[in-house]
């Protein structure tokens, strides 16, 4: 009977053994598994959303061109982000819905990553401004992003009315400066109608980068005529332009030209001729026409 209950308790003290064996086993492996992994999840530093330290806080961009405002949030969980408008309170978008009725403005997120990207299409002067990215947490989060617009400038350089000789040679040069992106294209205008170049040896356009920022188009008239004259308009593409006028002269000053535009402006000899007129009435005829004569000798010599 002792022997039976002997090797009934010896049984049972190996099972005992058999399970705190597993048990250990398992715990060990538990514990350097997936469990630990969990367990470094909520304990960290955060344990509900934050924003990632690395966003940028300064965005610039060139007018006319698309901005990108990136808003990483880790952690988001069930939260919402908006996006706001600092200057007005305008909420601009929340998630992926857009609660302004310009519809330049929305908001996107790529699958699987924790960044929001408000987007504003074709920026305007009147975007820049500082914009907060805000998370529905209690209380809110906020991170703000200061949008700066860089606005180029564009010149015709030389003077806004040029005299040229007919048959000359003239160069037009639009220089476009502060600008981030090269444009597209850049048109350049005659009176109103664009200039094309199927003609090399009459006319030649050709534009170039020069430096980080500037971008030069050159518009080359090789034999000017008296078509040629008129207004000249460079049109860079989503900027806005720059004007010069064009005066081809067939050998005449261009003073001259000047004064013959006014159909209304009197000859000047037929005025000194009136004062010889009226000197005459109290003077001998001969002084008078001496008077008349000097004036209007005097006068040209000034007019010219």
């Amino acid at each position: 009977m002792k022997s039976v209950v002997a090797v009934g308790a010896s049984v049972k003290m190996g099972r005992f053994s058999s399970w705190m064996f597993m048990f250990l086993e398992l715990s060990t492996v538990f514990s350097g598994g997936e469990a630990a992994h969990a367990v470094k999840r909520f304990t960290g530093l955060y344990t509900g959303p934050y924003f990632d330290p690395s966003a940028p806080t300064n965005i610039t961009t060139q007018l006319g061109t698309h901005a990108y405002m990136p808003c990483k949030v880790k952690q988001l969980g069930n939260k919402s982000v908006s996006w706001i408008r600092k200057r007005d309170g305008h909420i601009l978008t929340v998630d992926r819905y857009t609660f302004i009725a310009d519809d330049r403005f929305q908001t996107f997120r790529v699958d699987g990553s924790d960044t929001w990207t408000l987007q504003i299409k074709y920026v305007q002067a009147r975007d820049a401004g500082q914009y907060e990215c805000q998370v529905s947490t209690e209380p809110k989060m906020s991170h703000f992003i200061t949008l700066n617009i860089v606005i180029p400038k564009i010149e015709i350089t030389g003077e806004p009315d040029m005299f040229v000789k007919m048959g000359s040679r003239v160069q037009l040069r639009c220089v476009i400066t502060q600008a981030l992106e090269e444009p597209a294209y850049i048109f350049w205008y005659h009176d109103g109608e664009r200039v094309l170049t199927y003609d090399k040896s009459a006319i030649d356009i050709h534009a170039k980068r020069e430096g980080t920022d500037t971008t030069v188009s050159t518009l080359l008239i090789h034999y000017t005529n008296q078509e040629d004259s008129g207004n000249y308009t460079c049109s860079p593409s989503k900027l806005d332009s720059s004007s010069v006028v064009l005066h081809v002269l067939n050998g005449e000053h261009p003073a001259a030209m000047q004064r013959g535009k006014n159909s209304a402006s009197p000859i000047p000899a037929w005025s000194h001729l009136s004062i010889g007129l009226g000197l005459a009435a109290c003077t001998p005829p001969r002084f008078a026409i001496a008077v008349a004569l000097t004036l209007a000798i005097i006068s040209e010599v000034l007019a010219c």
